[in-house]
């Protein structure tokens, strides 16, 4: 019997570039946009939200974090929010566009009276002139070479400086950190990280 060969793969240096962002206290959502064919069916499994952009006709899924929203079935208003600002949002590009609703009602609510979205990926829409005007993202607080010494000098920064998403308000949740060479990211809170997030009272 031949068995396919797998290799092992490369394994990426710990010692790399890092950026290191806010860790908004809030619920994760995502915007999925596709651009309709002439001749595209969609099947009706989920509430979709239809917009023109440049004379072609794009389609809108709203999620979550676990499941598509809807009208009926919403997750602090996000997939309403979605759709009022549909003409300004398939700006994004088709795609799936991940990023955290947050402000009033929602978690720590950070002392606003209004919610917003923060876009994750800072490299493509840190520019206000690129991004929809709608549309934030996540505070940029450190890019340089990754070190957990970095990391905890940033967190201990955010802890006693207040967040940087809301100037002015005193209890951030922490930060995220984005490694490069790995494509991965990592969370860490200012209290209770070494608890489980299901066991935190």
């Amino acid at each position: 019997m031949i068995m396919d060969f797998v290799s092992f793969g490369r394994i990426p240096r710990l010692t790399r570039d890092c950026m290191i962002t806010e860790k908004i206290d809030g619920t994760n959502g995502q915007i999925y946009i596709e651009k309709l064919l002439p001749d595209t069916v969609v099947p009706k499994i989920v509430d979709y939200i239809v917009t023109e952009h440049e004379g072609d006709k794009y389609l809108l899924l709203v999620g979550s974090r676990n499941r598509w929203l809807s009208d009926h079935q919403d997750n602090f208003g996000f997939w309403h929010w979605v759709s009022a600002n549909k003409n300004e949002l398939v700006r994004l590009g088709e795609g799936r566009h991940f990023g955290e609703w947050w402000g009033k009602g929602i978690q720590r609510g950070y002392g606003l009276d209004h919610r917003r979205f923060s876009l994750f990926n800072l490299k493509k829409w840190g520019d206000p002139e690129v991004r929809p005007q709608c549309c934030e993202v996540v505070p940029l607080l450190h890019k340089g070479v990754f070190g957990t010494d970095v990391a905890d000098y940033v967190l201990r920064e955010l802890a006693k400086n207040g967040s940087k998403a809301v100037p002015g308000f005193a209890k951030p949740e922490g930060i995220v950190v984005y490694h490069k060479a790995a494509g991965v990211l990592f969370k860490k809170t200012i209290e209770n990280d070494n608890i489980p997030k299901g066991q935190i009272q």
